[in-house]
């Protein structure tokens, strides 16, 4: 099934419009160097094949993970000896190319640098740490994105009509071919393993028969339905409730169902600051880490720092005080209380400022024992309203305290 020519590939539009560096590859007779850099099953191997099929050059693939520094060489110089005696240029496409050493990697660079072959490197690492700066200093370096769920579906459906496919001697149920999208993850490859797998059992494929061919049980759940409102509620409630378990199972859920990981990831992040808040203000820095390494790794592995990140969240002290500190301070904007700016807190760096009285009379609190002066921040409408209203819960607890002495000392108590 795989695509034979640029508009039978599915997903990546946004490398195979007109016009782009891969178009113009394809379009071109020049020699071009490329790192291909995606998830496992969207395309990166089909990309490079395409590119030889399209422009008839020679095809020559090595495995970076069995190839040596002798294999790339000995693939170079057929190359030259191909270009020289027929004029015929050869894509060398090394896959998993960060896995060569800085040696393998340092044998690519003549044939870049002399445009001897069309180089096309993938990878699922990135670049930037795992390829030599010559080496990716001479190459475009395209960004390949998951596949969608549209895009798996375009591609199993493809898969059960085309001759080189089932060729319609097999039918999906709908269910099923939900299923399949939910169990892909994005990824073409593994979406077609399991349709071949459930194609040996039945021509009828139902889930019942995908659940037995993949050894792997159908999670319901619809990422636009009421399954997906429902187990997200589930999720953020257990949290706030403490309960690290019921929590860890809907994270599960939401996982093998193929939920957006990003959409779990942002969601802790939010939870971090609304329900925990300044009880453990590490909480946050927890769920920014996890929802940054989710984005570096995908998943599978990225499940690991969202358990953690969930843990943590689930066993952290509870306050709701900063949201409902933002809440209320919004709600005054809202309804008028702004006010003027006090002038001795305006800016006074522009000419002129000075004869305006802006800036006239501010006390630099650095200059005042414990780093905290009296003098009036807040706008005349606002200046006796409480927004932050701290728990005495976890590390929020002597940060109450100490805010009591601040606002009352500032308030004139």
């Amino acid at each position: 099934m795989r695509p034979r020519t640029l508009d039978e590939v599915i997903g990546q539009r946004h490398l195979l419009g007109s016009g782009t560096p891969l178009r113009r590859l394809v379009e071109s007779e020049a020699p071009m160097s490329l790192f291909l850099w995606g998830p496992p099953g969207t395309g990166k191997t089909t990309l490079a094949y395409v590119v030889s099929n399209v422009t008839k050059r020679r095809f020559v693939e090595i495995s970076a993970v069995s190839a040596g520094v002798k294999d790339v060489r000995a693939a170079i110089d057929n190359a030259r000896r191909e270009l020289g005696m027929t004029g015929r240029q050869t894509v060398l496409f090394v896959d998993e190319v960060h896995r060569f050493n800085k040696a393998q990697q340092d044998a690519l660079l003549p044939a870049v640098e002399n445009r001897w072959v069309t180089f096309i490197g993938a990878t699922t690492e990135n670049p930037f740490f795992s390829v030599i700066s010559p080496l990716l200093s001479r190459s475009l370096l395209l960004t390949l994105e998951s596949l969608s769920d549209d895009d798996v579906r375009a591609v199993l459906e493809r898969a059960v009509s085309d001759p080189r496919g089932l060729g319609g001697r097999a039918t999906l149920a709908p269910e099923a071919l939900d299923h399949l999208v939910r169990l892909a993850g994005g990824d073409a490859r593994r979406s077609l393993t399991y349709l071949e797998a459930a194609a040996l059992l039945a021509d009828d494929i139902t889930v019942e028969v995908v659940e037995k061919a993949v050894d792997k049980a159908a999670v319901r759940y619809d990422r636009q339905g009421d399954q997906h409102y429902d187990v997200i509620s589930a999720f953020i409630k257990s949290m706030r409730g403490s309960d690290a378990d019921a929590a860890l199972h809907y994270l599960a859920r939401m996982i093998e169902a193929g939920e957006d990981p990003r959409f779990i990831a942002r969601r802790i992040v939010i939870f971090a600051s609304e329900d925990v808040g300044m009880a453990d203000p590490t909480c946050l820095q927890t769920a920014v880490a996890a929802a940054q390494a989710v984005q570096l790794i995908g998943l599978p592995e990225g499940q690991i720092n969202l358990a953690h990140a969930v843990i943590h969240c689930a066993m952290a002290p509870k306050s709701n005080a900063v949201v409902k500190a933002i809440g209320a301070a919004v709600g005054d904007v809202r309804r008028g209380l702004i006010g003027q700016v006090p002038g001795h807190l305006r800016d006074a760096h522009y000419p002129g400022a000075a004869k305006l009285g802006h800036g006239d009379g501010y006390k630099y609190p650095h200059d005042f024992d414990h780093g905290v002066v009296r003098q009036e921040y807040a706008p005349e409408q606002v200046r006796d309203r409480r927004y932050y209203e701290p728990t005495r819960h976890g590390a929020e607890a002597p940060v109450a305290e100490r805010w009591a002495k601040i606002r009352d000392f500032l308030r004139g108590s």
